[in-house]
């Protein structure tokens, strides 16, 4: 006969282990009627902002048109607009490059004038004004700032140098917008010739789309009849703002003053079209946009934007 401690000890221990295995009974039945769940594919998508000038064939201003006069096209593929702005309200983050080389050294003090007043123009609250200067090197003078004065001082300070590193500028004061939030603007007042020969014009280029920043060139033509005018340099300048999506202005055409006004009235009358983009081929590191109006002939309206922009090689879309 068994010690009846013994037996009562024997008996729960068999009872525990049919109450463990209840639990595990229940969870293999919902397991096998449970469908084997696909792994979650994360998708990175991105908005993507195109800011749009439209002008008529007179090269007037075209404002009053609406998100449904435009469409957006991605390597030829048809997109959704999700976002649409007539007069973006987005900040302006602008970059103002002096070129300071001894080719351009006599405007010099007429260049820091005309700057300053562009400055007071154009800057608001929320938006913020770097100026740089390149010679043989590339300086800042102002860093970021809404305050009207530190531009102003930092124009006091532009000095002359003998080569112009103008590829540099661009490359650095890209790189340094691209920080930024908000529009990104960088206006180079130049004659195009580079002289430093470090960074070249595609890498230039590369560094503006990547960053998102438009560029707006002011050619400013020492001496327009001039037998060693640098016409490759000044191309480069007009290339540089339409691929970027910016404009080009000589200063010969009614001088510095009337240049810094039309690009402070093209940044003023931007449309802002902003799409996630479905269906993107795969493979691809740079993603070329074009946008029109459908409704108009082609040669009625003038449609300006970037030409394309790069991602990351890892980053896919939807």
């Amino acid at each position: 006969m068994k010690d009846s401690r013994g037996g009562a000890s024997l008996s729960m221990t068999r009872g525990a282990r049919v109450l463990l295995a209840i639990p595990l009974l229940l969870a293999a039945l919902l397991t096998a009627k449970m469908p084997a769940q696909e792994p979650t594919l994360r998708v990175d998508v991105k908005l993507v902002n195109v800011f749009v000038n439209v002008t008529d064939r007179n090269g007037a201003i075209v404002g009053g048109l609406a998100r449904e006069n435009f469409a957006v096209y991605e390597d030829g593929r048809i997109q959704q607009i999700a976002v649409f702005e007539k007069q973006s309200e987005m900040p302006l983050n602008l970059t103002l490059a002096i070129d300071t080389s001894g080719s351009v050294h006599k405007d010099l003090a007429e260049e820091a004038a005309a700057a300053r007043r562009f400055a007071h123009a154009i800057l608001r609250s929320q938006d913020q004004m770097s100026l740089l200067q390149f010679a043989t090197e590339v300086r800042e003078l102002t860093p970021f700032t809404s305050k009207v004065a530190q531009i102003d001082r930092g124009l006091g300070q532009l000095r002359g140098d003998f080569a112009t590193a103008l590829y540099d500028a661009v490359f650095l004061g890209t790189e340094r917008l691209g920080r930024k939030d908000g529009r990104k603007v960088l206006v180079l007042v130049s004659d195009g010739d580079d002289t430093a020969k470090n960074t070249t014009y595609a890498q230039a280029l590369e560094q503006a789309l990547r960053n998102e920043v438009m560029i707006y060139s002011i050619i400013d033509v020492p001496i327009e009849e001039s037998a060693g005018r640098d016409l490759g340099g000044e191309h480069a300048l007009i290339t540089l703002a339409e691929q970027t999506g910016g404009k080009s202005f000589y200063v010969s055409e009614g001088g510095l003053d009337k240049a810094f006004a039309r690009v402070s009235d093209d940044l003023r009358t931007q449309y802002l079209l902003g799409y996630y983009p479905q269906h993107q081929l795969p493979g691809m590191t740079f993603h070329r946009l074009e946008v029109t109006v459908p409704r108009a002939a082609p040669e009625d309206f003038n449609v300006r934007h970037k030409t394309g922009y790069f991602i990351d090689s890892q980053t896919r879309h939807n």
